[in-house]
């Protein structure tokens, strides 16, 4: 799978037709059985013709990984500083949808949106639900959010209520859920089945205490970028007690 990262919703556009021609990509020739992952804002796709003409791409498999950070617009909009935001963000997905895309909504978990994360689980439920998957993050230190570190982050075991809660009424309802980014001794154990080994090889990493865990093989480990802040609570579990 290849994974294009943006703050702005035209990367897509602005990369595969250039790169590897509009045609090639919706015949499948470049790179038959490769995913493609797009991050992005989303709030470009509130405009229709953009969204059509993402979605002329015709790629076989693609995904546009899209944030919300909270289900009160004023609070998005702040997180991502920029006014307004919240409404096309939301309008931009219903617009993919329209299209018959794919769209995953990823949450990532800080100081400032974890007591709204069940209210933001409901508005997704009420009226999202048709989206492919939806993504619980824990928080990657890099870019602005190092820069905002204090204002940012937290323990994970501190949004352990809240992480279930959310996460509860998603399942339950059949939507597609993950939990990205956490180490399994910092989450409830009933959230185990929906915990996913997702950092990169490539800046993964596990502490020293980690060394007799018996689910370190299951266990999304650490951000190489991630020693400025850890959980206090990271221990080796040493009897497998997930659910299945």
């Amino acid at each position: 799978m290849v994974s294009i990262e943006t703050t702005r919703g035209s990367y897509a556009l602005d990369v595969l037709p250039p790169t590897w021609g509009t045609k090639r990509v919706s015949d499948h020739r470049c790179l038959p059985t490769t995913a493609l992952h797009i991050l992005s804002n989303g709030r470009r796709f509130v405009e229709p013709d953009f969204a059509q003409a993402y979605a002329s791409i015709s790629h076989h498999d693609s995904m546009v990984g899209i944030p919300i950070y909270s289900s009160i617009s004023q609070i998005h909009d702040y997180i991502v500083q920029a006014d307004g935001a919240f409404d096309e963000t939301v309008r931009g997905i219903l617009n993919l949808k329209a299209q018959r895309q794919r769209v995953e909504i990823r949450v990532v978990v800080h100081r400032q949106n974890y007591k709204g994360l069940v209210d933001l689980a409901e508005f997704i439920a009420r009226n999202l639900t048709f989206v492919d998957q939806v993504v619980l993050m824990g928080l990657e230190m890099t870019g602005f959010a190092k820069a905002n570190l204090l204002e940012l982050w937290i323990d994970p075991v501190e949004y352990q209520r809240e992480l279930y809660a959310a996460a509860s009424i998603l399942d339950d309802l059949g939507i597609r859920t993950s939990i990205y980014n956490h180490q399994l001794c910092t989450i409830d154990r009933r959230l185990w089945p929906l915990a996913v080994k997702s950092i990169s090889d490539w800046k993964n990493e596990y502490r020293p205490e980690c060394a007799p865990c018996v689910v370190k093989d299951r266990c999304g480990g650490f951000f190489e970028t991630g020693r400025l802040r850890q959980s206090g609570h990271i221990s080796p579990v040493l009897v497998d007690g997930a659910l299945s």
